[in-house]
């Protein structure tokens, strides 16, 4: 008999615990509740307080500030960082019982196996195996014998006496039942027999587990009934950066003062059938752009003067078991449901991968962020290619002429990703946005100034604007410890009441080193072009380095430092050069 496959029998933990991939033994799962429960504090949770209700996560998920039109209708340059996650934590006290939930939420749990109902269904399991028969009797006539979810056997593992006795104690409730019910497959007495002797051979081991597994149920109750919600997970992210940045001639970019920023995140992730999610999520943080320097932009870079706001309202839902419905309702992103193609570099969803918003992902993703509504998904055409779609209304919520859902600003995008092995993958990108009332003046942090190729643009509006834009990104895993990341990418840009027409164009590589020094570390190099536009910019180089510390699962310190040649396109603003040291708690 393989040990685990007779302890998932025995346990009976099916109606309380998610399946895992891989069954454990009852010893080791008894011990591993156990130490879990005894650091948990038994007081029930005491919930977070804030200025304002709120709920959210990320897994995918980046912080989303409260967008201008303007802003919301910047190509990015590459620079304008995702509207970021904000939280407020609480009291010490609350921090015992958050602990006591991710302990819980965390702990390995018992497969609940399918049964087996033929000894052929087990795949390692041969009829010219000496232990063939007697397998058959206990699968077929009794049915107390299941096996792994992979379906195999492994008849071959060593066992302890424990493990012997829970399949035994399978067995005999499968008599039992047999003889509730009066069947004709009742056990025959040559049957009992040898139960009768295993029973009274194995009599000690037999109660031991059944009090384990009553204390074990009791300890799960307790913890159930005190933990946060039944159906809501607690997300948190605080990034704490310490920055300067010098030279940019003209630009005073000297001018500009170290600063230590801050950014977190609160969210509450909420399912209500096991496949669903709802994302809530407060944000809040200080960190805001140097002076003159949008093109440093932090990934982590959002300002709320600290005060919390809602930072991200969606809910994901399949269809089928080919369709991902993405349906925000505020402050919604392409890269909460679209791949950016860009591992090891994407900081969407954490604040512990690259530092600057161009080098976690191609400027297309960022066209069109939305302050209002949509809808999204992603439909899997096969295992190895998905085409994804949505639509964001920039002011969905305005019921004001030329705004609402369809009759103000609004921005599509569709993509089709290939993977046809999980060392590469590529994305073809097309996006197509609307925007009027659009501003130029960089001093304003507009980045994408629609064709306008200075840094003195000074309008302040150019009437409506149409854009299309055309994406490709790519990357390979060439080993465990190296990829490669590139992404490149055009917009068309077509204007009424302003300046004209524009091409603009952006491209970069990226290198990244996993767990290079330490397991869980990552190195990161990115060189690129900073958006520009095609007959009127200089071509603003943008050359990134950082490395990630992993001191532990839940803290990372990343130093980093960014050079920009021809900053804003104009070879006559000095190089400008941003340094950073990142520090990132998660929970």
């Amino acid at each position: 008999m393989a040990s685990s496959t007779l302890a998932a029998e025995s346990l009976g933990m099916e109606d309380g615990l998610e399946p895992v991939a891989e069954v454990q033994t009852e010893t080791q799962v008894e011990s591993q509740v156990e130490a879990q429960v005894e650091e948990a504090a038994p007081e029930a949770i005491v919930p977070l307080s804030v200025d304002e209700d709120a709920e959210a996560p990320t897994e995918t998920e980046a912080t989303r500030a409260p967008l201008t039109p303007v802003q919301s209708s910047a190509l990015y340059l590459a620079s304008l960082p995702q509207a970021e996650m904000s939280l407020e934590s609480d009291r010490a006290t609350s921090v015992a019982s958050l602990e006591q939930i991710n302990q819980y939420s965390n702990l390995p749990t018992v497969a609940a196996l399918d049964q087996v109902t033929s000894v052929t269904q087990l795949s390692d399991v041969q009829p010219t195996d000496w232990a063939f028969q007697a397998l058959q009797s206990l699968v077929e006539k009794y049915g107390c014998i299941v096996g792994y979810p992979d379906g195999t056997f492994r008849g071959q593992r060593a066992m302890t006496r424990y493990e012997f006795a829970a399949g035994l104690n399978a067995c005999l409730d499968r008599i039992n039942e047999l003889i509730a019910a009066a069947t004709a497959d009742l056990a025959t007495k040559e049957d009992l027999a040898t139960l009768q002797r295993l029973m009274e051979e194995f009599a000690a081991e037999l109660a031991m587990i059944r009090g384990r597994v009553e204390n074990l149920e009791g300890r799960v109750a307790l913890l159930e009934g005190s933990q946060f919600s039944t159906t809501t997970k607690l997300q948190g992210e605080a990034v704490f950066g310490i920055a300067d940045a010098w030279g940019g001639g003209n630009l005073n970019i000297d001018d500009n003062q170290t600063v230590f920023q801050n950014r977190v995140r609160l969210a509450f992730v909420t399912s209500f059938t096991g496949k669903d999610a709802l994302y809530t999520r407060l944000d809040a943080g200080n960190a805001r752009f140097f002076d003159n320097l949008d093109q440093g932009a932090f990934t982590y870079s959002f300002d709320s003067d600290n005060d919390i706001v809602l930072g991200w309202l969606a809910y994901y839902f399949p269809i089928g078991e080919k369709i991902q419905v993405y349906l925000p309702a505020a402050y919604p992103l392409w890269a909460d449901f679209v791949p950016t193609i860009s591992p090891y570099f994407d900081g969407f969803t954490s604040g512990t991968q690259a530092i600057s918003s161009f080098a976690e992902s191609s400027p297309i993703y960022k066209i069109g962020l939305a302050a209002g509504g949509g809808i999204g998904f992603n439909y899997s055409l096969s295992e190895k290619v998905t085409f994804s779609a949505g639509y964001f209304g920039g002011n969905s919520f305005n019921p004001a002429p030329k705004n609402g859902l369809f009759n103000g600003e609004y921005s599509l995008l569709t993509q089709l990703t290939f993977k046809p092995s999980d060392a590469f993958q590529i994305g073809l990108t097309y996006g197509h946005a609307y925007f009027n009332g659009l501003a130029g003046d960089r001093s304003d942090n507009v980045i994408f100034d629609l064709g306008v190729g200075t840094a003195n643009a000074q309008d302040p509006g150019f009437g409506t604007a149409v854009t299309n834009s055309y994406g490709i990104q790519a990357s390979y895993k060439v080993s465990p410890r190296f990829a490669i990341n590139a992404y490149g990418g055009y917009t068309n840009v077509q204007q009424t009441g302003g300046p004209g027409d524009a091409e603009i164009w952006y491209y970069a590589l990226g290198l990244a080193f996993p767990d290079l020094g330490k397991e869980g570390n990552l190195g990161g190099l990115l060189v690129g072009a900073e958006p520009y536009v095609g007959g009127v910019d200089d071509t603003a180089l943008h050359i990134e380095g950082f490395y990630k510390f992993q001191l532990n699962d839940n803290i990372s310190i990343t130093p980093g430092l960014i050079v920009i040649t021809a900053p804003y396109g104009n070879k006559d603003n000095d190089t400008a050069v941003v340094g950073v040291v990142r520090t990132t708690f998660t929970f």
